[in-house]
């Protein structure tokens, strides 16, 4: 808001100076020179002019230019799309195209070189399509006003373009840096992936190990148990081959426990032997 005020007060200012340094050779030809006031806007600046009729009635025009070109911005109800309207400037007519803007009633007409030389030569500027009757204005100061105009708007329409250029690296930039935030974020999601995949697997190796040591340990544990069993077979048979060898040998031995707990067969009854 500050730059737009600080450069509107610039070209009035230059308009203003202009008009001074004018004022002698005006008041020599009986003309009053008067000072543009030009208002910068977002990509353009515009100067307010006032068209009036015969009864008095204003009709509000506006004078814009970017730097490359200069429009004539009016306001009126039912304006077509497009349209071939004249304006005159000291009674000679110029005929430019006319637009309709997005907003209702707001049509811009786009000067040619031709009209642009006329209107900073010219003193008066007429319409008769404006409002219900002709309206004029006068063009005092215009060869100044639209030098001025066009010089503002080309700095304007250049820091317009500066912004956008730089908002478009920023968004360049930024997707740039998407596109790399979505890569890495791929490429972690993958090693993720494949880190959880070799973990499983390693858990997998871990647990099948486990479980063939497991039955490695229970199938030791039985051959454990089995040679035991063995061992303790084979000296109870040894103990009883000694004892049966050892009772074998001595006449007056008793009998092993097995051989006393079998009954005699068929009425046999052993042989008893008693020391003399």
């Amino acid at each position: 808001m500050m730059h737009r005020i600080g450069a509107g007060i610039f070209f009035s200012f230059i308009g203003a100076v202009a008009g001074l340094s004018a004022a002698g050779t005006a008041a020599a030809a009986g003309l009053e020179t008067a000072a543009w006031a030009i208002t910068p806007e977002d990509s353009a600046c515009h100067t307010d002019l006032e068209m009036v009729s015969r009864s008095g009635a204003i009709a509000p025009i506006a004078l814009i230019s970017d730097g490359d070109h200069v429009a004539l911005r009016f306001a009126k109800e039912g304006v077509p799309s497009q349209a071939f309207l004249p304006i005159r400037i000291d009674g000679k007519p110029f005929a430019n195209l006319v637009q309709r803007t997005g907003e209702e009633g707001l049509a811009v007409m786009n000067l040619s070189d031709e009209t642009l030389a006329a209107l900073r030569r010219g003193k008066t500027l007429q319409m008769a399509w404006l409002a219900d009757e002709a309206v004029s204005a006068s063009l005092s100061g215009a060869g100044q006003g639209i030098a001025d105009l066009r010089i503002c708007g080309a700095q304007v329409a250049g820091q317009r373009r500066a912004r956008e250029a730089e908002l478009d690296a920023q968004r360049a930039r930024a997707q740039v840096d998407a596109r790399a935030k979505a890569v890495a974020d791929e490429q972690l999601k993958t090693a993720r992936a494949q880190t959880a995949a070799a973990e499983a697997e390693r858990a997998r190796v871990t647990a099948e190990a486990q479980r063939v040591q497991a039955q490695a340990d229970q199938l030791a544990a039985e051959a454990d148990q089995t040679r035991q069993r063995m061992i303790a077979d084979q000296e109870r048979q040894r103990a009883v081959q000694a004892q049966q060898a050892y009772y074998g040998r001595d006449p007056y031995a008793y009998p092993p426990a097995q051989a006393q707990a079998q009954p005699a067969p068929y009425g046999y009854y052993p042989r008893y032997y008693y020391p003399r």
